[in-house]
């Protein structure tokens, strides 16, 4: 009798947990109709950061690269939104909204949490660029040779500005102690460097190079620091845009510069990636450890400068000495602009990959396939990277299973 109601007891709790395991099983797959809260702000028990702000290429004025979000060691798709093109224009995020272009000529503002697009603004070329936040405006270039500015939250068209070439890089923000006018620079394809009044986007003064102006200017301590098609580096005044000084780059350079603490890091088209002083006019050391041009822009952080080859490598270099600290292998070029958050750097491929390495050694910590390169630089925000691709889709990872 003993020994049936033990046999019996045993079955119950058998029964119990296999209810309990297929239960949890279905939930987790969505096999229930259930709703359940919170969807888009928590996946796998992990809720998604959406606070903070990426309003330009690379992050900030001087074009660092670097920023403090968390991100965990592995991410997953949470959304994608799709284009009708290409999208080689990288995203910049200010209150929780996405804005990039696409090869299909619009501009896009899409939520960050759900992917949703909130409002598309069309100009009459491709869109490389990088939107530009500043305040309530989004400004932006267009291959059609207008710097666009728009509201930030309904897209209405405020002004458009016309230079001789098309525009491909970010356009930046100036702040002057001396003025209380907010101006807006941008390059251009006519060999200019511009500086318009952000109100109405009126021409200040412009500077004139020998070549296209490809990347975006940076800009420190009432200096603009910019790579020229031309072959030089170019240090111009903010103030009234007088050129201060010039540094031979050794060849074309295509990328955007970063600048800190008055060095400037900058790749070439003939294989060298460099420091130079902006104050003292001379450059200071030469990596040649790539077989190949850079296109991509370098991110500074914790003592290193991380860059993307077209030798298909990332390379990791230390800012005093220019040596070589690690390269990473990927199997396409690497002309997308890596960022530093933290310990990761997260850059992607012409292999069609978004890869996550570690800083201090370069290795592995995580990567996604697309399928199809990606030309585009990520921003972060929080935990969350958001990228475009070559496929016409615009990617967003965050933490889940």
């Amino acid at each position: 009798m003993k020994d049936s109601r033990l046999k019996l007891i045993v079955y119950f709790i058998i029964l119990l947990l296999a209810v309990f395991l297929v239960t949890k099983a279905l939930l987790k797959s969505g096999g229930f109709d259930e709703e359940r809260e919170g969807i888009d702000e928590q996946r796998g028990g992990l809720v998604l950061d959406v606070n903070g702000s990426w309003p330009m290429f690379h992050g900030e004025p001087n074009l660092a690269g670097n920023c403090q979000g968390e991100l965990p060691d592995s991410l997953s798709v949470i959304w994608k939104f799709q284009t009708a093109d290409e999208v080689k224009s990288s995203p910049a995020i200010d209150d929780a909204i996405v804005y990039i272009g696409s090869s299909d000529g619009n501009v896009y503002a899409i939520d960050l949490k759900t992917g949703e697009q909130v409002w598309s603004y069309k100009t009459d070329g491709v869109v490389e660029a990088t939107a530009c936040i500043v305040e309530d405006l989004v400004f932006i270039g267009s291959s059609d040779s207008f710097l666009y500015a728009l509201d930030k939250k309904t897209g209405e068209f405020k002004w458009k500005s016309e230079t001789g070439g098309q525009i491909l890089g970010s356009a930046n923000r100036l702040d002057s102690e001396e003025s209380e006018e907010l101006r807006i620079i941008v390059g251009s394809y006519d060999g200019r460097l511009y500086c318009l009044n952000s109100s109405d986007g009126k021409v200040i003064w412009t500077y004139e190079t020998d070549n296209y102006v490809n990347g975006t200017p940076a800009v420190e301590n009432e200096r603009i620091v910019f790579g020229g098609c031309d072959g030089l580096i170019h240090i111009v005044s903010a103030k009234d845009g007088v050129g201060i000084n010039r540094i031979d780059g050794g060849a074309y350079i295509a990328g955007s510069l970063a600048i800190l603490d008055s060095k400037v890091y900058v790749g070439n088209y003939e294989n060298t990636f460099m420091k130079a002083d902006i104050t003292k006019g001379e450059v200071l050391w030469k990596y040649t450890g790539s077989d190949t041009g850079y296109y991509s822009s370098p991110a500074i952080a914790q003592g290193v400068v991380v860059v993307g080859g077209r030798d298909n490598r990332i390379h990791c270099v230390d800012i005093g000495s220019g040596k070589k600290k690690w390269t990473f292998q990927t199997l396409g070029e690497v002309d997308s602009s890596p960022i530093i958050c933290g310990e990761k750097v997260i850059v992607g491929s012409g292999d069609g990959r978004l890869y996550m390495l570690r800083l201090s050694d370069g290795s592995k910590l995580w990567s996604f396939e697309i399928g199809q390169a990606i030309s585009s630089s990520p921003a972060v925000v929080g935990n969350i990277i958001v990228v475009g691709c070559d496929d016409g889709y615009v990617y967003a990872f965050g933490p889940g299973q």
